[in-house]
């Protein structure tokens, strides 16, 4: 099968930094399903563990890790899945990744693709939608339900990949105000017209423009990228007993900044129930499915922002590099061999 790896972990720019092989077509056992993988979206984890994970002298390394595609073959075990369903997920970071024709999952972190969108739609979703939804949720503690919640969510980094759906699944089904931050003008209408209530600037102060706002308290965060640069004004901000959650990897960050308000941090990482194989590890699998569902039903949309081509080094090369400038917004999708 076809596939796109790296053997060093060399910057984007090099040659070399991602590269078209041929490897082994996987044989799928126990929970495992095999995906002939239609599509897939690059998420700023690939670009990290580029960076910083080479792979063991003379190996292929294959990255990736959001995919929509069909069931190809199954193992032994499996009971959610048979050849010909029509599936997106966002795949573990302890295995080989989706970028590759075919690719092996287990069942339980694996969702049936949303019947409206397309291949190229569907696979901008999962990674985000999984992280989105647990950390709004799970973390934060979220009620789902439009009865008034008289907190504000702040969401900073509210045009990115997670941004997006965090966005949409605030305003459509909690009654939360949805408080989103991006500094440039297509990135804030981006986030008002995803259904953010307001937006503001985190290049600039943001408590004096919260207070201009007049919004109920700021009793939520989701602190979603440069964390270690904004998250001292944000504890200055908050309200006391607030809840302050992040995903990315802040090189400095000092937890006692919230002890006096007593707020509580709260760490999201969408891998964490397959990487451990979690008790309530299905629960990423009635989570996609979910989300499948709202979307057909209108309540959610695609995140879809740009489509890059093929799936191949040459592209997902200029998918990286984008996404190390700090500067896409929504999800980059490359589609088909």
């Amino acid at each position: 099968m076809k596939a796109v790896g790296y053997k060093k972990s060399l910057p984007i720019e090099d040659q070399d930094a991602l590269i078209d092989f041929e490897t082994a077509k996987p044989e799928p056992k126990g929970r495992d399903i095999r995906v002939a993988v239609k599509a897939i979206s690059a998420n700023p984890v690939d670009y990290k563990v580029r960076k910083r994970a080479a792979p063991p002298e003379g190996e292929t390394k294959i990255l990736g890790y959001d995919a929509a595609g069909v069931v190809d073959a199954v193992g032994p075990e499996v009971t959610l899945f048979k050849p010909g369903d029509e599936v997106f997920y966002a795949g573990s970071i302890q295995r080989p990744g989706t970028n590759s024709e075919f690719h092996l999952v287990d069942e339980r972190i694996v969702g049936n693709k949303p019947k409206s969108l397309s291949f190229a739609q569907a696979a901008a979703l999962p990674l985000t939608s999984i992280t989105a939804w647990e950390l709004l949720f799970d973390r934060l503690g979220a009620v789902p339900g439009k009865s008034v919640d008289p907190r504000t969510l702040l969401i900073t980094g509210g045009a990115g990949g997670v941004g997006s759906i965090l966005i949409q699944l605030a305003r459509r089904l909690t009654g939360l105000t949805v408080l989103a931050t991006a500094t440039r003008p297509e990135s804030q209408k981006w986030c008002l017209d995803l259904g953010a209530h307001a937006v503001i600037d985190h290049g600039k102060p943001m408590k004096e423009q919260i207070e201009k706002l007049k919004l109920p308290p700021v009793a939520l965060v989701a602190s979603l990228t440069f964390t270690d640069q904004h998250y001292k004004a944000i504890a200055e901000l908050m309200a006391p007993q607030g809840r302050f959650g992040l995903i990315d990897d802040p090189p400095e960050f000092t937890m006692s900044t919230f002890k006096g308000k007593a707020i509580s941090v709260h760490w999201e990482s969408m891998f964490t129930r397959s990487s451990f194989q979690t008790p309530d590890m299905i629960a990423q699998h009635h989570l996609l499915n979910d989300v499948a569902d709202l979307i057909d039903k209108g309540v959610l949309r695609t995140t879809l922002d740009q489509t890059f081509g093929t799936i191949n080094a040459a592209n997902l090369k200029r998918a990286h590099a984008l996404l190390e400038s700090g500067k896409s917004r929504g999800k980059i999708v490359l589609e088909g061999w």
